[in-house]
């Protein structure tokens, strides 16, 4: 009895050590994880400042928080066990549902493009209507934290999908002290940095106060000249980091565009930097005409499918 309890504890022992060497490995399965996410991570938080825009500037952090909150809950109630329970009866599905995410960033990338692009009346007209809806500024909030949390979800089951394809080798342990991790750090760094942007028009102009010196009012008034530009920049490179991202996902799953991409990094790769500016141009520029082709499907899909009373209308 007591050399089966001795051989028991044994079996513990050695489970526990195998355990806290699987979590060893931890950090730098986050970083990995974090460095391959990081342009839907850039997306995420260059898209999020336009919801609170119009709003009563002392609900920013509010809702903020509650589109923060319902992103953690997502990504750790919902598309964190979704991924692994998908990884351990369906693996082979994940690859397609990443492809069919990164279509999807493609097509809102290369809507993003064309509204940059595009002046034409009927888009002023469309506008000019939308700008004379009556809504109330509760309802408005709703509204924008229901389609901020809409996009935050799109984007974050990118995210765990492609946290769990970094670590779909690892013991369990490590896959799920991994997502969850993942899930946790992206959104408070993700929100946290939305915040800040959100306000730093406020604390700039708290900086010009007179209690100050001349120096940090010198760079308060600096932070509110400069948040409009920074923030149509943040935009741009919000847009072309989706493309990028969506276009690297689909290229990833299709093996010519694969070794063609592998092929263009290798054949510069005496410049690094240069062959990572050339893949994210190239994967930028393939995500927009894909984009293109995606859109012209849905709307031909529009017209085809009209009710008979629509297109009599």
């Amino acid at each position: 009895m007591a050399s089966g309890l001795l051989a028991l504890l044994d079996d513990v022992a050695a489970l526990v050590k195998v355990s806290a060497a699987s979590l060893d490995d931890v950090p730098t399965q986050v970083a990995k994880t974090t460095g391959k996410v990081s342009g839907i991570v850039i997306d995420d938080t260059a898209v999020t400042p336009k919801y609170v825009v119009g709003l009563d500037p002392k609900r920013e952090l509010s809702i903020i928080f509650q589109i923060a909150k319902k992103s953690i809950i997502n990504k750790v109630i919902f598309l964190g066990p979704a991924a692994l329970l998908l990884g351990y009866f369906a693996p082979a599905v994940i690859p397609y549902l990443l492809m069919v995410g990164g279509a999807y960033l493609c097509f809102e990338g290369y809507e993003k493009v064309h509204s940059i692009f595009s002046k034409s009346a009927h888009g002023t007209e469309e506008q000019s209507a939308g700008d004379m809806d009556v809504i109330t500024p509760e309802e408005l909030e709703k509204k924008r934290v229901g389609s901020a949390v809409r996009t935050d979800f799109i984007l974050s089951s990118e995210i765990m999908a492609i946290a769990y394809s970094t670590v779909n080798e690892s013991p369990l342990v490590t896959q799920i002290v991994v997502l969850f991790t993942v899930a946790i750090f992206i959104t408070v760094a993700v929100y946290g940095f939305v915040a800040i942007i959100v306000k730093a028009d406020d604390i700039g102009i708290h900086m010009t106060k007179e209690k100050f010196g001349p120096t940090t009012r010198k760079i308060g008034r600096g932070i509110v000249k400069s948040m409009p530009g920074f923030l149509v920049i943040l935009g741009y490179v919000g847009t072309a980091a989706m493309l990028w991202v969506g276009a690297e996902i689909i290229a990833h799953g299709i093996p010519f565009f694969h070794h063609s991409i592998e092929a263009l990094e290798h054949s510069l790769s005496n410049i690094p930097f240069l062959a990572w500016v050339v893949k994210v141009v190239v994967l930028a520029l393939g995500g927009v005409v894909l984009g293109a082709v995606i859109a012209q499907v849905i709307t031909l899909g529009k017209k085809l499918f009209k009710r008979p009373a629509e297109k009599t209308a």
